[in-house]
């Protein structure tokens, strides 16, 4: 499934729109922390460069942590900004490397340590790829590949005017 978000005139979606938008369902390929079955899951579409996103997610990562088990949590890619469609990429070689326990790891560094705005230097992607102990040759190979690069611009094909027009934009199903 896929298609519009509501317009939402800088308000949050009501619980009426969010019903009425096809919106890709919560799934196994999904990258979440916690489990389907929780109370509460949030959709998350997001950008690595995005200074509001950095704010966001860390938020995201307490209230994961406080409500263990009550809350999941779905990262989707959303970049706007000129440099993170390359570290979105990265996220997912780390993910391919190493499964989800390495995309949020990597996702975590990326924004423990962007600035933000394109601020990070892409020549860091290798290096935080080593930090949490990915096989850096079998990274820069998929990162050079570009092979992930279809996957992630998918979820740009929401982002058309009337749709999601800013990072993070958490949707609360």
């Amino acid at each position: 499934m896929g298609g519009k978000l509501p317009s939402t005139s800088n308000q949050p979606a009501t619980i009426r729109e969010i019903q009425e938008v096809e919106i890709p369902l919560p799934n196994q390929e999904d990258h979440i922390i916690g489990s389907l079955d929780a109370e509460i899951v949030i959709i998350e579409y997001s950008d690595t460069e995005c200074p509001w996103c950095k704010v966001f997610h860390n938020t995201m990562l307490q209230i994961v942590a406080e409500y263990d088990g009550q809350v999941a949590w779905i990262y989707r890619h959303m970049p706007f900004h000129d440099k993170s469609l390359k570290e979105s990429q990265a996220a997912e070689c780390a993910y391919e490397i190493g499964g989800n326990n390495s995309f949020w790891k990597y996702i975590n560094q990326i924004f423990e340590v962007t600035p933000s705005n394109d601020g990070l230097d892409l020549e860091q992607l290798p290096v935080i790829a080593n930090e949490i102990g990915l096989n850096t040759s079998s990274f820069n190979e998929c990162l050079s590949s570009e092979r992930n690069f279809e996957d992630i611009t998918n979820n740009l094909q929401l982002a058309k005017p009337g749709s999601i027009e800013v990072t993070p934009y958490p949707i609360i199903i």
